[in-house]
């Protein structure tokens, strides 16, 4: 019986610690809007990656350059059909349909991983002269996605905006197969990363 209490105490606590690690989120504490001269101050870009819910991803990064955060919105991510467009051309599609301006949207076609994300927005940050920029994809990603984008711009405030709620992600990640094999594989990604062979 005891066991049986430690173990459930054990799981309580890897999922906690998952739900709470794999999603910084560095709006903790601000408004919808962004505060001048404070933490929650407004960025130089706001940078969607593609993958997963791409479409939750993108709505997330629309509604924060609605509410002010940005006034350029970076759209990251190749096609995943080759035969079709990227998936960065799909994005700003669907910004332009929300009315965003088409000389506010950058866009990479190229990259096919996370580490390719933050390779090719940071040069495009360089290009730019962007130094404070709001990171945006699912929760159970960010973590991973932070990780991959400070170690490459290391002069850019990177801040982060995890979705913690999409198609892929939730709350009650744990109650489902997919939820336990997408933190899984994240976490296995992340050691990878800090043993030098991430994608």
């Amino acid at each position: 019986m005891r066991w049986l209490i430690g173990l459930g105490v054990t799981i309580i606590g890897l999922i906690i610690f998952l739900t709470m690690y794999l999603q910084p989120n560095s709006f903790l504490g601000c408004s919808e809007t962004p505060l001048a001269s404070s933490e929650c101050d407004k960025a130089d870009a706001i940078v969607v990656i593609s993958g997963g819910d791409t479409a939750a991803r993108t709505e997330a990064g629309i509604a924060l350059y609605e509410n002010g955060w940005a006034d350029v919105l970076v759209f990251s991510g190749a096609a995943q059909d080759k035969s079709g467009p990227s998936n960065a051309a799909v994005m700003k599609t669907i910004a332009q349909e929300h009315g965003v301006p088409t000389s506010a949207i950058i866009i990479d076609e190229e990259a096919e991983t996370t580490r390719q994300n933050a390779e090719k927005s940071t040069s495009l940050f360089t290009q730019n002269g962007f130094e404070d920029v709001i990171l945006v994809t699912s929760g159970y990603h960010q973590r991973r996605a932070s990780l991959e984008f400070a170690q490459r711009a290391e002069t850019i405030e990177i801040r982060n905006y995890p979705l913690t709620q999409d198609n892929d992600w939730g709350w009650w990640w744990w109650m489902t197969p997919r939820g336990w094999w997408l933190a899984g594989g994240e976490a296995a990604k992340i050691i990878a990363f800090y043993l030098g062979a991430s994608s």
